[in-house]
């Protein structure tokens, strides 16, 4: 057992500790072939897999996989299609990697609206489309009504990369970047979850692709670690790049970018924001 329990709870799901250790105990330890070509594997627990094209080509390709289900699933700045299709895309780029494919599965609930679908679809295929990344596979299944919460889209994102960026290569003396304000995802998602008016209030997900963001930083040079904030949010973030370095991070937390509405919303619904998703920023160490 794990932390003497016995059943699965959220959070085990919730991508923090609990996560990492049940990951561990059900794959890490049990399967003995965790990576290929000696690439980046299940043992790094980082955002994707990598695997070395050794003699075939001077890049390695990457490969991140993830599931996603929300409620609700239409929201101020996006719908879980976007969400889905961005959250891998943007796996794929925090490790230094150009995406260019994807492959999803999505179930669905049976009852459920062809019209509704159709729009979580073209929005996929929008994002995709702008990002230049095919969708090459994929699967559809249905479940019985009320055996699934409506809808719940799995994506797996290919990427190629000549330089890999783990987890691991955070150095004394580096600083911490955010792309830029935090939490606008995690509080709108919350907020609407508990019935809290936010329409007036402007906020919406943060959703969007870091690939371009991504193209700069390594431009410039001198990117140690990076990392996308989604579950558990910057905290979160920045406690994996501590723990996996063996390193203390200093905060100067009146420089951390948050919006007003997102600070206001959090005290309302007294949440903390640095533990609040992103799902369109990248937290780099330079």
């Amino acid at each position: 057992m794990i932390r003497n329990i016995d059943k699965i709870t959220l959070a085990h799901g919730a991508g923090g500790r609990e996560s990492g250790e049940l990951i561990q105990y059900l794959f890490s330890k049990r399967f003995k072939k965790i990576s290929i070509f000696n690439g980046i594997g299940l043992k790094e627990m980082d955002d994707g897999a990598t695997i070395p094209l050794k003699n075939i080509s001077k890049y390695s390709l990457i490969v991140s996989s993830d599931s996603y289900t929300v409620n609700p699933i239409f929201f101020p700045g996006g719908n879980i299609g976007t969400l889905a299709v961005t959250g891998s895309i943007n796996d794929v780029a925090v490790m230094g990697g150009r995406p260019i494919g994807m492959l999803d599965t999505i179930v669905v609930e049976e009852g459920f609206p062809l019209n509704t679908l159709e729009k979580i679809v073209d929005s996929m295929k929008n994002t995709l489309e702008s990002e230049n990344v095919a969708l090459i596979g994929g699967d559809l299944k249905v479940m019985p009504k009320d055996k699934i919460d409506k809808i719940v889209i799995s994506t797996t994102c290919i990427g190629l990369a000549d330089k890999i960026i783990t987890d691991y290569g955070l150095k004394p003396g580096d600083k911490i970047i955010v792309s830029g304000t935090i939490g606008e995802h995690g509080i709108t998602i919350l907020a609407m979850q508990m019935g809290v008016e936010i329409e007036e209030s402007g906020l919406k997900s943060d959703i969007q692709s870091v690939v371009k963001v991504m193209d700069i930083a390594l431009k410039n040079g001198g990117v140690h670690v990076a990392k996308d904030p989604t579950r558990g949010g910057l905290a979160q973030t920045l406690n994996e790049f501590a723990i996996k370095n063996k390193l203390g991070i200093f905060l100067r937390e009146d420089l951390i970018p948050i919006r007003e509405e997102v600070q206001s919303y959090s005290e309302i619904l007294g949440i903390d924001p640095l533990i609040l998703a992103c799902e369109g920023r990248v937290v780099l160490g330079v």
